[in-house]
């Protein structure tokens, strides 16, 4: 890889183990994002500038691997730090003006040749699949880094033009997209039969039930309960047309006895 090999021979003295060979390597993929390194540590210091080399105290502290970047183009600071974990190193990548971290581990083994570190074509293996899965998982995208590019990818830029109705976790419409059924035309089937229920008001199809003895066609009553009910509701209770049914006798003040007064054949038991 070009420069890598550069790097890798500048360093040498400083690798002694695979873990800094990787540390070596994901500061290269860094420096190819756009990042350059301004010196070892947490804290900031006079000498600090960004360059494209490592600093030289790099890799003095085994058990955990700091260094500091800032873009080409912005003075935004991310922190890289690198832990190792057995036979892993595991770096987190965060943009201190917002805390967005970035993780990627790494298993020594699938990159190092850890027997022959001392020169750069022993060192590495399977460099190709190292540099796309460091790019992917450790490196901002372009929109999220300072200084970076807004270009947005293919697949980003589809799914801002979707629809509502492509949002996979929207229930789908049942009708034709730009229009809406009408509920109360009897020729529009599916949605004639039954359709009106939906209508506590009713509708010119219909209205109340699917079977709607109100508007059967045949005569009825000229009992009308949106004029209300003696006792029972006060009119306008119930909406003209609004589907009703009655929770009593109507009317309750009847002439004549009451049928619910009258006993049943052979009733003579008031407890049966």
């Amino acid at each position: 890889m070009a420069g890598l090999e550069v790097l890798y021979t500048h360093c040498a003295d400083s690798i002694s183990c695979g873990h800094d060979a990787v540390v070596c390597f994901v500061h290269w993929e860094l420096i190819k994002g756009g990042f350059r390194c301004i010196g070892s540590g947490d804290e900031a210091r006079t000498s600090d500038k960004k360059s494209e080399l490592l600093p030289s105290d790099w890799s003095s502290n085994k058990e955990l691997y700091t260094l500091r970047y800032k873009p080409a183009d912005s003075d935004t600071l991310f922190m890289l730090k690198g832990i190792p974990i057995d036979a892993a190193l595991l770096f987190n990548f965060m943009n201190t003006s917002n805390q967005k971290v970035f993780d990627l581990v790494v298993n020594i083994s699938d990159y190092i040749v850890a027997e022959q570190l001392r020169t750069f074509d022993s060192a590495y293996k399977d460099v190709s699949s190292f540099s796309q899965k460091v790019r992917s998982q450790l490196l901002p995208p372009p929109e999220a880094a300072p200084g970076g590019s807004q270009r947005r990818s293919p697949t980003e830029t589809q799914r801002d033009r979707r629809t509502p109705d492509s949002d996979p976790l929207r229930a789908p419409h049942r009708h034709p997209p730009g229009t809406r059924p009408h509920w109360s035309d009897p020729l529009d089937p599916p949605f004639a039969a039954g359709g009106a229920d939906l209508n506590p008001f009713g509708s010119r199809g219909g209205g109340g039930m699917i079977v709607d003895p109100l508007r059967s066609g045949y005569p009825r009553s000229g009992f009308d309960p949106s004029s209300g009910i003696p006792d029972i509701l006060p009119p306008g209770a119930v909406p003209p047309g609004a589907r009703f049914d009655p929770f009593g006798p109507i009317p309750r003040h009847r002439p004549g006895p009451d049928p619910d007064h009258m006993p049943p054949p052979g009733y003579d038991d008031m407890f049966m």
